[in-house]
C-alpha cells in the first residue's frame, strides 16, 4: 500500500550533493571579503590572502611544518594529475582502484603516461583491494575515500614508515572529515568544493620532503604542461607554496575558502568537523538499521565512508529486476524527492551500482538528514508502485 501522507518536516536545506557540497551553515555572500576583487593576484594584499589560506590549511589539518602546501589549477583533478605527471616514473607503480576516480588514475598512468611497470589492484564497488599487497619499494597511487563507492581505507597502517616509494593520495572527500596520517603520505590533493563546501576549480597540493626530493632529482620522460611545472632550474619552485600561484586564481573563491575556514575553526576545528561528519553518517546508519529495503553498498562497517554515503536497495522485489530497471527505480526515487524540493543530487554515481548517494560531511545538518530519511521512506513505495505498474 502506498504511503500517501507526506512527512510533516522538510529538510532545512535540500542540498545533499557529494560535490560540490552544500555551503557551511550560516554561509552568505555578505560574509565574503571583496577587497581584492579586480586586483592582480600578485598584488601584495592578494598574495597575502593566498598565503594566509595556505597557512590556515596547515594549522587546521595539523600538516607537518616541513610539508609544502600549494594552491594549483583545476580542482582536485588538476592537483592529482600534477602529482602523477611530476612524480611518477623512476619506480614501479602500484595503483589501488575500487571506484570510478581510482580507475581514472589507472587509465591515466597506463594510457597517457604509459609507465611500463604498473600493477593494478582492483576491487568491485563496496570493497577494497588487498592493501597489504602493495609493495613499499614501489610508488603507490590510491584514493583515501571513494566518493562514488562510499568506501574508504580504514587507516594508514598498511603503509610502511620505511617505504622507498612515494604514496600519492587523492583525499578530496576525506580531508577535514577523516584522520589522515600525514607521515605516511607523500603527495596529497583535495579541492575546496568537497568537504568544506567551497567553490570549485582550485586544488590543493601537499608534498612531503620525500616528494620534494623526487621532484628535484627526477626528470619525467614526458613533456609537462606549464600548469604542471613545480620545478625551476632543478629546484622546487618555492614561490608556488608561499602564495604565488602558477596561474590566476579567483580571489572571490579564496575569500569563500576563508569563510569556510572561519566556520570550521568556530565549529571545533578538525575534531569538530570529524565529529559532525560521524554524527551525520550515524543518522543514516540508524535509519538503515531499521529499514529492511535499504543497505550500505559496503558490507564492512570499517570501510564505510562518513562523507559520501552510498546505499543500495536490498528488497527482494528490487533484486528481481534487471540492472536497467533497478537504475530506473533508483532514479525515480531521486526524481520524486527533487520534484518535492526536499533532496537534490542524491542519485548513485553513473558508473556505480543503482542506489542512492547522500553527502554527510560536516556542512550538512543532522536534522536535515533525519528529515530526508522520512521523505525517502515516503518516496519508496511510490516509486515501487510506478516501476511494477510499468512492468
Amino acid at each position: 500500500m502506498i504511503k500517501t501522507l507526506q512527512p510533516a518536516i522538510r529538510p532545512g536545506s535540500p542540498m545533499f550533493s557529494s560535490g560540490p557540497c552544500t555551503k557551511h551553515p550560516g554561509w552568505s555572500l555578505h560574509l565574503l571579503d571583496t577587497t581584492h576583487l579586480g586586483r592582480s593576484h600578485r598584488a601584495k594584499g592578494a598574495k597575502a590572502e593566498i598565503a594566509r589560506a595556505i597557512n590556515r590549511t596547515r594549522e587546521l589539518l595539523a600538516i607537518p611544518d616541513d610539508y609544502r602546501i600549494g594552491i594549483v589549477p583545476a580542482s582536485d583533478t588538476g592537483a592529482f594529475e600534477m602529482a602523477m605527471w611530476s612524480l611518477l616514473g623512476p619506480r614501479g607503480v602500484d595503483i589501488l582502484s575500487w571506484e570510478s576516480f581510482g580507475s581514472g588514475w589507472v587509465s591515466d598512468a597506463v594510457m597517457q603516461l604509459k609507465i611500463p611497470d604498473i600493477r593494478v589492484m582492483n576491487a568491485e564497488y563496496g570493497k577494497l583491494p588487498d592493501l597489504a599487497a602493495s609493495n613499499p619499494n614501489r610508488d603507490c597511487v590510491f584514493v583515501w575515500n571513494g566518493t562514488t563507492s562510499g568506501v574508504r581505507v580504514p587507516d594508514a597502517d598498511w603503509i610502511s614508515p620505511h617505504r622507498e616509494g612515494l604514496t600519492l593520495c587523492d583525499a578530496t572527500s576525506a580531508v577535514f572529515a577523516q584522520d589522515l596520517d600525514w607521515d605516511k603520505l607523500d603527495a596529497v590533493t583535495f579541492s575546496w568544493q568537497k568537504v568544506l563546501g567551497g567553490e570549485a576549480q582550485h586544488g590543493m597540493l601537499i608534498l612531503s620532503p620525500r616528494a620534494v626530493e623526487r621532484l628535484e632529482t627526477h626528470t619525467p620522460a614526458w613533456p609537462l604542461p606549464k600548469v604542471f611545472r613545480l620545478v625551476k632550474d632543478g629546484k622546487l619552485d618555492e614561490a608556488i607554496f608561499s602564495g604565488s600561484t602558477i596561474n590566476t586564481p579567483s580571489m572571490l573563491c579564496i575569500s569563500d575558502y576563508h569563510s569556510a575556514l572561519d566556520w570550521a575553526e568556530a565549529s571545533g576545528g578538525l575534531a569538530g568537523l570529524m565529529a559532525r561528519a560521524n554524527a551525520n553518517a550515524g543518522v543514516i546508519c540508524e535509519w538503515v538499521s531499521r529499514t529492511p529495503w535499504i543497505n550500505f553498498l559496503s558490507d564492512d562497517p570499517r570501510l564505510r565512508s562518513n562523507t559520501s554515503v552510498c546505499l543500495r536497495f536490498s528488497a527482494p522485489e528490487i533484486g528481481s529486476l534487471d540492472d536497467a530497471r533497478q537504475s530506473i527505480f533508483a532514479k525515480s526515487i531521486v526524481s520524486i524527492l527533487e520534484s518535492e524540493g526536499v533532496a537534490y543530487d542524491i542519485g548513485a554515481y553513473r558508473d556505480a551500482p543503482p542506489g542512492l548517494r547522500i553527502w554527510c560531511g560536516s556542512t550538512v545538518e543532522s536534522d536535515d538528514l533525519k528529515a530526508l530519511t522520512s521523505w525517502i521512506d515516503w518516496a519508496y513505495p511510490v516509486a515501487l508502485t510506478q516501476i511494477f505498474d510499468e512492468t
